[in-house]
């Protein structure tokens, strides 16, 4: 018997994107486009009438944009929508609320909102369609609730947090870091697989949301409690000690770890021989492997591992690795790990 094939809806509002779009995914023998819609009312319509598995959905649109769009069909029938946008600080801001508002991921066009060169992103999309089916729908419905102040006792703590993330992360991140007291007693690396510039839109929305302060990590940072700093695109984020401080450095020369660069492991394995005990790292939502070798590391050297749970996870592979393979002092839902940051600091 044949296996099912992985239902594909196409929303864009140029025809030539619909064209390639569509190619790429027809050429899979596990995947077909059942439909395509040119703007945003349309998508809302057909998502209704034709239930599709997957929608890859067009961030820049006429008559309903691909936000009002995805809002409208996770109301009424959710399902997983990736988003398609361009590589545009906008296009980034925008992508991030996508993800906030339920999208399970995204993939970029290389070159503005019509991009000739599309076809080279096939690969990396029809990887995300089939990743995205292994997503349960109601992980993705899950509702936020508003935490209350957490407080810190002690001034300074010598102790450094390091969060990895992946699919999924800005959402679980939203969970994690905007309750944490404006006096949090420790620095916060934080590695999300993201391209250049998405990092920099997410640094900035976390800033806004939370009693921290957010940044995108830049060349020289000193690291001080209270702060977050996000490892830029394409860029592996380490820790030197220099003058009694830490300092972060930016890498582009290491090859990808994991098939990513950040890689949170790369972190990790700094951070932790400089800190030792007092390393505590966080794995949050997240494809593949990232973070166990470095999970590995922080017990070496007795510190802590955090592990998000599988009901908050959009993806729990991450964080199910580095469970399986016993490194993890703690299994929680993303938004029990603020309480415990703030006890272990």
């Amino acid at each position: 018997m044949e296996k099912e094939k992985i239902k594909v809806m196409v929303v864009d509002d140029s025809p030539f994107m619909r064209m390639i779009l569509k190619d790429i995914i027809d050429k899979e023998a596990d995947m077909q486009v059942v439909g395509v819609a040119r703007d945003g009312m349309e998508a809302v319509e057909l998502a209704l009438k034709l239930k599709p598995d997957v929608i890859t959905m067009d961030v820049e649109m006429p008559k309903l944009n691909g936000i009002e769009a995805l809002k409208e069909i996770m109301k009424r029938a959710p399902t997983r929508i990736i988003m398609v946008s361009s590589l545009t600080e906008e296009g980034a801001e925008i992508t991030l609320l996508a993800l906030e508002l339920g999208a399970v991921d995204f993939v970029t066009k290389p070159s503005g909102s019509v991009s000739m060169d599309f076809r080279k992103m096939g690969p990396e999309l029809v990887q995300k369609i089939r990743d995205a089916m292994k997503i349960n729908i109601s992980q993705i419905l899950l509702k936020r609730k508003p935490l209350a102040n957490l407080r810190v006792k002690s001034v300074v703590s010598g102790k450094v947090v390091v969060i990895g993330a992946s699919t999924g992360g800005p959402r679980s991140l939203d969970l994690v870091i905007p309750p944490l007291p404006k006096d949090f007693p420790a620095p916060i690396l934080l590695v999300q697989h993201m391209p250049p510039g998405f990092t920099k839109s997410l640094a900035q929305r976390l800033d806004r949301i939370s009693n921290l302060s957010v940044k995108e990590a830049e060349e020289g940072d000193v690291l001080k409690p209270g702060w977050v700093y996000v490892a830029p695109g394409d860029y592996h984020m380490g820790v030197k000690y220099q003058d009694k401080k830490g300092i972060i450095y930016l890498d582009k020369n290491t090859e990808k770890i994991n098939n990513v660069r950040p890689a949170v492991d790369y972190t990790l394995d700094k951070v932790a021989e400089i800190y030792k005990e007092n390393t505590i790292a966080v794995i949050l939502t997240g494809m593949g492997k990232d973070g166990t070798k470095g999970a590995f590391k922080v017990k070496f050297f007795k510190g802590v591992v955090i592990a998000e749970s599988q009901e908050t996870c959009v993806v729990f592979g991450m964080p199910k690795s580095v469970i399986e393979e016993g490194y993890a002092d703690y299994v929680l839902p993303a938004d029990k790990i603020p309480e415990k940051l703030v006890e272990l600091v």
